[in-house]
């Protein structure tokens, strides 16, 4: 018996409490910060760095991380990168790596840690076939093939806790940092854009501990170390925190300690931040916070529900006008006028957060001050696109690895600022005839090129696959479903439903559908509020597609049930960086499923 729709008051009470949940969660100056998951693998990179940095003095932090550790090991022998993930053999080595420098360090009870040094090795043996130094080496490297980001990070962690030979580690050319940024992406760097601390540290770390055989080249690499270390301090952001991301902090601070240089001033702020992040359960999140990221989904979110924010307009108006760059970056060197995913110092200007920022300033309303911050952060967008016509995460025109190439969730997002801010700057009297003509014609061009991308970056089944979200349920850890929504939301605002590609697009949504009536990452796994309002909120105003009527009717039910039953608050792993690091935020099912009943309740199909 097919089910009956769900009610309207069934729907209005369901989009009422999540509504009232989301903005429960504002801070009392009216943004959101959300709260990012306590992370095995950036607990166990803390402990290391601490512990070779100084085990004493460090030795409450490095106990309660080593406790933590283990108490969150898997039934396999594995640890994943956070409490709802599967084990994975990157983490795991990781965490060996900092039970096995914890030990030493006299951190938590021996026989404990022996036990579950015993536990990971038989998980090792497992998943790579056989537990030697050589052969564990080869599945990382295997895991991360050319993109030596986190394959080096990892082998050289190990090395340091004596678990694998210094040259298991694929060299990094550390002396490449002393070129100007601006040759950056001419010198097909092994690392991408965001990792020059690691390449240069990581790189003399290796130079310190492995002999060239010829000394030459081993005489100019050491007298470049000093230029390479300036460049490091010069990029090193006022808090210590690259990025805001204990990963690469804990990378930097163990390599430089490895090296011999626990005293340089660069480690002193590093381990400053390593500090401040800790969490009093003993473990350390991914990352600082996503407060700018999360801010902008939750006012635009709320904007497509109908809601109004009303006297909170201005002060969030105000806070994202204060988050804009509006000086060079010292890290990556871009422009003014981007915006990046926190407003701490170790942020840099991303598309996909200046994309958010500008669709969020568009949604608070148009003013003479908004429309001067969206002029400049849509300049920054268009100088970003790349040849290809999508757009990157950080730099234009990198492209040799993955992580730096164009991706169709990046791109399509910045479709969707670019088309919110044509349309104002069409109707705003804050921007003059000639700006109007001159932008109008810009934008116009780089959204053309733009779908041209999405276009060849389109499956032939149909689907798009971004590149920060992924889904460990998902063949290959890819997340099909979220790309393909963030295409459609694109497609929808530039009024391009009815072309092939987006027909095509909602088609595969609608196969997608889980027998519950959810979303999963892809068809056939498990369904998360996630994909699920992601996916009603994009099929929600898609016109006559076969199915879609009742394929929506089937996930607001969904949805709908999940809070009544209280599930819409928990919040599943979603992986970036092609799904090899995990994390998750509380915020993002409260925020993605406010958006999607919202639109519901207010008759947007």
């Amino acid at each position: 018996m097919k089910p009956q729709p769900i009610s309207r008051e069934r729907l209005a009470e369901a989009y009422a409490r999540a509504r009232m949940h989301l903005l429960a969660q504002r801070t009392p100056e009216g943004f959101w910060v959300g709260a990012l998951a306590s992370s095995s693998l950036s607990t166990a990179t803390a402990v290391c760095a601490l512990t070779l940095v100084d085990r004493r003095r460090y030795a409450a932090l490095i106990d309660g991380g080593a406790r933590w550790l283990l108490e969150r090991q898997a039934d396999d022998g594995g640890w994943g990168d956070t409490v709802k993930s599967f084990s994975n053999i990157s983490t795991t080595m990781l965490c060996r790596a900092a039970l096995t420098l914890s030990k030493e360090a006299g951190a938590a009870p021996p026989d404990q840690i022996n036990k579950s040094l015993r536990h990971a090795e038989e998980y090792l043996e497992r998943v790579a076939g056989g537990r030697d130094p050589g052969t564990l080496a080869q599945a990382i490297r295997a895991r991360y093939g050319k993109d030596r980001t986190f394959s080096v990070p990892i082998l050289l962690c190990s090395a340091l806790a004596g678990l694998i030979d210094w040259s298991e580690a694929p060299p990094l050319p550390f002396e490449l940092a002393c070129f100007p940024a601006s040759a950056y992406k001419w010198l097909n760097l092994p690392v991408v854009s965001y990792a020059l601390p690691a390449l240069i540290t990581l790189g003399i770390l290796q130079h310190t501990k492995t002999k060239l055989r010829i000394p030459l080249v081993r005489q100019l690499r050491q007298a470049a170390i000093p230029r390479a270390l300036r460049k490091l301090e010069s990029i090193q952001p006022a808090n210590g925190g690259f990025l805001e991301a204990t990963p690469l902090v804990s990378f930097v601070t163990m390599s430089m300690a490895g090296a011999g240089r626990a005293g340089h001033p660069v480690v002193q702020r590093a381990v400053q931040f390593l500090e401040g992040a800790a969490r009093p359960d003993g473990s350390w999140p991914i990352d600082t916070n996503l407060s700018t990221w999360v801010t902008t989904l939750s006012v635009n979110a709320l904007t497509d529900a109908g809601e109004n924010l009303g006297d909170n307009t201005g002060a969030v108006r105000r806070w994202l006008l204060d988050q804009q760059y509006r000086e060079t970056h010292p890290f990556t060197s871009a422009a003014p006028g981007g915006w990046g995913w926190s407003p701490l110092p170790g942020a840099v200007p991303d598309a996909d957060d200046t994309s958010g920022a500008l669709l969020a300033l568009r949604n608070l309303g148009v003013t003479a001050e908004s429309s001067g911050a969206a002029k400049a952060g849509v300049s920054w967008l268009l100088d970003l696109q790349n040849r290809d016509g999508g757009w990157p995460t950080f730099c234009r025109g990198w492209g040799h690895l993955p992580f730096d190439r164009s991706s169709a969730d990046i791109s399509a997002h910045a479709l969707r600022a670019l088309a919110a801010w044509k349309y104002a700057f069409h109707s705003s009297s804050f921007v003059t005839v000639e700006e109007r003509e001159a932008y109008t014609r810009k934008m116009e061009g780089a959204i053309g090129r733009g779908l041209k991308f999405l276009g060849h970056a389109q499956r032939p089944d149909g689907a798009w696959i971004p590149l920060w979200f992924g889904n460990q349920h998902a063949p290959d850890d890819e997340n099909p479903i979220y790309g393909t929504t963030r295409v459609l939301t694109a497609y929808r605002a530039l009024n391009l439903l009815e072309t092939e590609a987006a027909r095509r697009g909602l088609q595969w949504l609608i196969r997608a559908q889980c027998d519950d009536g959810g979303w999963g990452g892809a068809p056939q796994t498990p369904s998360s509020v996630e994909e699920t309002a992601l996916a009603v909120d994009a099929l929600l105003g898609c016109g006559e597609v076969a199915g879609s009527k009742e394929s929506i009717e089937r996930g607001i039910r969904w949805l709908v049930e999940r809070v009544e039953d209280g599930g819409f608050i928990e919040a599943s792993p979603i992986g970036f960086y092609f799904a090899k690091l995990w994390y998750f935020e509380q915020l993002y099912p409260v925020i993605f499923i406010t958006g999607a009943l919202g639109r519901a309740l207010h008759g947007d199909d």
